[in-house]
């Protein structure tokens, strides 16, 4: 256990480690990551309320740090962020002279994640499979392996959250260096890694006691049973490739707005678009890399023409990835349940609600189904 004023601390050792401490800060009236240089910089006494298509902010009693969830950034910002350079190619001589191609990433910042919950941590890991195999980044491996994470286990999910359905969360178990708990006035503390336990030596701590641990073990359990939202999972890839004909894509698409928003906020989605500049004297080029998304008409171009006019063909491209053919292709769910595409969706699109929707549809078509044999073998 350490008090919260060894939340200051923290951060301080941190920074005196050559780290860039990013977290949860009030910015705009959203909870959003940016740079802490204390813990006053934390959102302390605030809350997040979240639902369909709705996000805002509210006063909490008791005040503590982490009462909040998430907002619609993510630490993928700072793994895979949204602009970088991929090479650049300069000429020296005449035009007649050959390009000398230069890649030259900057090397990533050495930063401390603070205040990351477990389903973020899913993310991560569906990221690493996702570059080790397809995009082979090598800013992201740079990145990751410097980055400090301080997770934090969450107590109060989102009116949007659905990390206990996909495996994900609530609880922290995974891949962290340190991970607090708040508890009424006092934090829960515990070490994931060799830096970790070095850091955490430096803190002023006391073992936990019988009834603080049993207190932990009831905010999890309860945490678990409360969450805003709950997916199906059992059979869902199967279910949504046998449902790619159906009729209710089109339903869907009347009201999604194809503004890629959900993909946007999405800590696992990967699209990437490139672009090329030149300068006014033909000597200098650079290619750029910067975040795409299915929704848009230009991701799915091929030859001569774009093959997914219509808005229910992307919004289904981008279902049936993110819950069945990520499946195939990494071994696991696309989703972690964070629930950002629902509350970052203009017109509130659940893809809980959808994915409930479809297996509905399945089971009265298979009802249907069975009454017709047994009418037709009575």
């Amino acid at each position: 256990m350490v008090r919260r004023l060894e939340l200051d601390r923290l951060i301080r050792l941190l920074r005196e480690a050559g780290y860039t401490v990013v977290g949860p800060c009030v910015r705009e009236e959203a909870i959003v990551y940016g740079e802490l240089r204390s813990a006053e910089d934390l959102p302390l006494g605030w809350s997040d309320q979240q639902e369909p298509g709705r996000y805002a902010l509210r006063r909490t009693q008791p005040e503590r740090f982490f009462q909040h969830v998430l907002g619609q950034d993510s630490w993928k910002r700072y793994l895979f962020p949204p602009r970088i350079r991929v090479f650049e190619a300069t000429r020296h001589g005449g035009p007649d002279e050959p390009f000398e191609v230069s890649v030259r990433q900057e090397e990533p910042p050495k930063h401390a994640f603070f205040g990351v919950r477990a389903c973020e941590l899913a993310a991560m890991a569906i990221l690493d499979r996702v570059t080790a195999s397809e995009l082979l980044d090598p800013y992201y491996r740079s990145a990751r392996d410097r980055a400090f994470k301080v997770a934090v286990n969450c107590t109060a999910p989102g009116g949007t959250c659905f990390c206990a359905s996909m495996g994900t969360g609530p609880q922290c178990t995974r891949d962290f260096d340190l991970c607090l708990t708040e508890l009424d006035g006092e934090l829960v503390i515990e070490v994931g890694s060799e830096p970790g336990a070095a850091l955490f030596q430096r803190l002023e701590s006391r073992a936990a006691s019988a009834s603080e641990r049993r207190l932990f073990e009831l905010l999890m359990e309860r945490a678990a049973e409360h969450m805003g939202r709950r997916l199906e999972t059992d059979g869902l890839p199967e279910l949504l490739r046998n449902s790619i004909e159906s009729p209710r894509w089109e339903t869907i698409a009347k009201r999604c707005l194809a503004c890629a928003n959900c993909t946007m906020v999405c800590p696992t989605c990967f699209c990437y678009n490139v672009q090329d500049h030149t300068d006014l004297t033909g000597t200098k080029a650079e290619r750029w890399r910067l975040w795409g998304s299915c929704f848009t008409l230009e991701f799915s171009y091929l030859g001569a023409t774009t093959v997914r006019t219509e808005g229910y063909s992307r919004y289904r491209q981008w279902m049936t990835h993110k819950l069945s053919s990520w499946h195939e292709q990494f071994g696991t769910s696309g989703c972690v349940g964070c629930g950002r595409c629902i509350t970052w969706c203009p017109v509130g699109i659940d893809i809980t609600a959808e994915a409930a929707a479809f297996r509905r549809d399945a089971q009265q078509k298979a009802a249907a189904k069975a009454a017709n044999a047994r009418k037709e073998a009575g």
